[in-house]
């Protein structure tokens, strides 16, 4: 039996983060020169006890790889914060730069440092969607 989290739960849920590992985003063949196979455990570890996150399949956003997508937490969504894609996070740096911004509250509550505007990528309604687990065209 599934139980509903309490209201005091739901409004701590904290931001999500999920990266891409399907067909393109990890593929040394495609990015050489990254260590796909220690970005998510770096990640985690970045992140440890701020947010959770998993690997995908594909998202089929395969021209931006690596992609992360960061959803707000609880909070952050009351605050008006939406999932926030980047794409081409092939780089420490930029895995550094999310962890800092989510721990800050990530989206809704705090502002992404100026350099991931240049991770910022737009997805259709279709892709984004299906990361939420909503059929395609509602």
């Amino acid at each position: 039996m599934i139980s509903k989290r309490s209201g005091r739960a739901a409004a701590e849920a904290p931001c999500r983060v999920t990266v891409c590992r399907g067909c393109c985003c990890g593929d040394p063949a495609k990015i050489p020169g990254v260590d796909h196979s220690e970005q998510i455990p770096r990640l985690r570890a970045a992140l440890a006890g701020a947010a959770p996150v998993r690997a995908s399949e594909c998202l089929d956003v395969c021209d931006q790889a690596n992609v992360v997508v960061v959803q707000p937490s609880a909070a952050g969504r009351a605050a008006g914060g939406r999932p926030v894609w980047l794409g081409l996070v092939n780089d420490d740096d930029a895995l550094a730069d999310i962890a800092s911004w989510i721990r800050a509250g990530g989206p809704g509550l705090a502002e992404p440092p100026g350099v991931l505007d240049l991770y910022a990528i737009t997805v259709s309604r279709r892709v984004r969607e299906g990361l939420e687990g909503q059929p395609p065209g509602r």
